[in-house]
């Protein structure tokens, strides 16, 4: 063999064995090493490459040839089998399938009917003149007719989602707070039932003036169900799974506590200056069935 042939060979051999096994992770060391190994072979085949090219007829697009063969390059190192055949040789048969196919697509200019609309296949790569005179690829030339309408539409519903999220929040920490105070209020101690005549002189009786753990630990769990309730079944930005308990008095107790978040949601997004979009959208689905009328 040839050094060109034995430097391929060792190459190769160097880009397989650092390839990751199915289902594992390449590592960054091996990234480095597969891409010098790569490299070595593009420059080790590359007169070549040079030599199918111009044999193919392919000089005008001489960078999209280049980067079909890289491609068959790539491809031929994933599929050879050294038992079969030197690299040299099945490489050669994977880049002129490759020009081959380049060749088919670009030469469908010569068509009539593409000649007849005068229809010109340019590379993707090729620079042209942009309407500031700047030089400006094809790639970036082409406008997207849909592009603002998506931007518009994906802007809209980041924004829904956001003042959802925000609006519950505000809901789940208007509860807490409520049920903080009630917590706290029912820890105060209390004054003793006054006591008969002659009896000892009223006296306070005694408690703990902190707060429950294990009530605020309850008030979490309400809190937490109160928002999947929200999420799930006003908003639907989540699921919310009744099959544990798919009872009557389940769904009725659900239903109460959507349509009571709904009221209290509408007080407080027409309060916070956050919210007054929604506030004002809420005031107008109401005024609407009276204006109907």
């Amino acid at each position: 063999m040839s050094k060109i042939t034995i430097a391929l060979e060792t190459a190769v051999a160097t880009v397989r064995a650092n390839m990751p096994a199915e289902g594992q992770a390449q590592t960054a060391r091996q990234r480095v090493i597969v891409d010098r190994a790569f490299a070595q072979i593009i420059k080790l085949i590359a007169p070549r490459i040079r030599h199918f090219i111009r044999q193919y007829g392919l000089v005008a697009h001489w960078d999209d040839a280049e980067q079909v063969c890289a491609i068959a390059v790539h491809r031929g190192i994933q599929a050879y089998d050294p038992e079969k055949a030197q690299f040299t040789t099945f490489v050669n048969w994977q880049i002129r399938g490759e020009l081959q196919s380049l060749r088919f697509r670009l030469m469908t200019d010569q068509r009539p009917s593409a000649k007849k609309v005068e229809a010109v296949t340019v590379s993707l790569d090729a620079i042209g003149v942009g309407e500031d005179g700047e030089g400006q690829s094809i790639v970036a030339s082409i406008e997207d007719e849909d592009a603002l309408e998506r931007t518009e539409s994906g802007a809209s519903d980041y924004l829904a989602r956001q003042a959802m999220a925000s609006l519950t929040d505000s809901y789940v920490d208007h509860l807490r707070n409520i049920g903080v105070e009630r917590i706290r209020r029912k820890a105060q101690p209390k004054k003793a039932p006054r006591a008969e005549a002659g009896a000892r002189r009223s006296v306070w009786r005694a408690g703990k003036a902190g707060l429950d753990p294990a009530e605020l630990a309850e008030l979490e769990e309400r809190l937490e169900h109160n928002r999947r309730v929200v999420e799930g079944r006003l908003f639907e930005t989540s699921a919310f799974d009744m099959s544990d308990d798919d009872s009557g008095v389940a769904k009725e107790r659900v239903r109460q506590i959507a349509k009571r978040a709904a009221k209290t949601m509408g007080d407080l997004a027409g309060a916070d200056p956050r919210f007054t979009m929604m506030a004002e959208y809420r005031q107008a689905m109401l005024a609407a069935p009276a204006a109907a009328h």
